[in-house]
């Protein structure tokens, strides 16, 4: 299996945030730890939100980058 985010603006476009490289993992725990460490900077680098993708179909998303208010 190949897990991996999918990352969007707030329209639900996908976007290819700069700096970042896409990341595969081999689990789903390795692409959420993933997520938990560099969000900020995927929001700093203008992504709304991310949808988990397991082998390309949607595991769960989207999921807002945005903290709450």
């Amino acid at each position: 299996m190949a897990w991996s985010w999918r990352c969007e603006d707030a329209d639900g476009n996908q976007v290819e945030p700069e700096g970042l490289s896409a990341e595969s993992f081999l689990t789903q725990g390795d692409a959420e730890t993933w997520l938990g460490e560099t969000w900020r900077e995927l929001l700093d680098a203008g992504v709304d939100q991310v949808s988990l993708l397991d082998n390309g179909e949607v595991a769960y998303g989207p999921m807002s980058l945005h903290p709450e208010e």
